[in-house]
Order: structure tokens, then sequence, then C-alpha cells
């Protein structure tokens, strides 16, 4: 089984699987974003998006096939994915290996979201580049919240405004797992 926790950056992704490590311990967690930055040192990324990379989606579709065949445990996937030819190439070759994929968006205001992309810091000892990321996670927030229409029917919308705890709940329940406290 799949979890992918998805909305845009400020969403909460990442937050929402750290709270769901600890009560779900035998789901392991998978972060594609560290695909791409693989990537970016082998090959040149020319939209300066390494999702645009073909290699990119089918590399993170094998990955999370492979951890579960491998490993038989559920993984957890907090990664933006919001173009919706990309949604459906991944889903569907992890659809087509047979394996469940239960897919959460995070829905959260323009304003919330931007309060916390400027509250966090990607590297801390360049502002510069900082400021660079941040410009560049706002930029996406308009295609990030349009692109909610597109997703496939059964994506589970949640309030990414609720604590990380509430949403942690919502999600545990949805799939089923037995939550340890």
């Amino acid at each position: 089984m799949i979890v992918w926790v998805n909305g845009a950056f400020g969403s909460g992704k990442s937050t929402l699987v750290d709270e769901l490590r600890p009560r779900w311990p035998e789901a392991l967690i998978y972060d594609p974003e560290m695909v791409g930055y693989v990537l970016r040192e082998i090959v040149e990324v020319p939209t300066g998006d390494f999702q645009d990379l073909r290699l990119w989606r089918r590399q993170v579709a094998d990955l999370a096939v492979g951890l579960v065949e491998e490993y038989r445990r559920p993984v957890l996937v907090p990664m933006t994915l919001v173009n919706p030819g990309y949604v459906g190439e991944i889903f569907g070759a992890l659809t087509d290996a047979g394996i469940d994929v239960h897919h959460f968006f995070l829905k959260v205001s323009r304003e919330v979201l931007e309060r916390r992309i400027d509250g966090r810091s990607f590297t801390p000892d360049n502002p510069e580049q900082d400021e660079k990321v941040r410009r560049w996670c706002k930029d996406k927030i308009a295609p990030c919240v349009a692109a909610a229409d597109t997703l496939p029917g059964d994506t589970v919308f949640l309030d990414g405004e609720l604590t990380p705890q509430e949403l942690a709940d919502l999600v545990l329940a949805r799939v089923g797992a037995a939550a340890s406290r």
C-alpha cells in the first residue's frame, strides 16, 4: 500500500508524515524529492523542475513499487504532484503493479501557505538561495490549488489547516491502519 500525501508547498505534507511515522511504525517513508536531487547531480534539468524529467517519474514509480514488493510494508510518500499527466503516469504505474494507492491532498488557503513558506528556512547559510526557493514555492501555489480539480476521482481532500494529529487520525482511519500510541 502507498499513502501519497499531496498538496502545495507549505501545506503540511512532511509534517503529516512525521506525525504518522510513530503511530504507524511499520510504514516506510519515501521522499521522491531525493530521486530528483540525485538526478540533478547527473543530468541537466532544463526546466528547473525535476518532475519534468521522464526518468524522474519512472524512477519514482519503480522505487515505490520496489519498496512495497521487497519489504511488504506500507509506504508513506510526502510529495507535491499536480501535473495531471505526471499523476497519471506515476499512479498508473503503481496501479499496474497491483499496489493500492491512497491519495490525500491537503487543501490550505493561499495566505496560510505563504505564511508557512515565509517561516521556513531552506538554506540557512545562504539567504539569497533561501529567498529564491521561497519565490519558487510561492509561484507554485496557484498551479497546485488549480490542480485540485484535475486529481484522480478517488483523491481524499483534507483540510490542511487541521492539526497534524487530527490529520493523522483521518488518514489512519481511511487506510484502516491500526495506530499505535
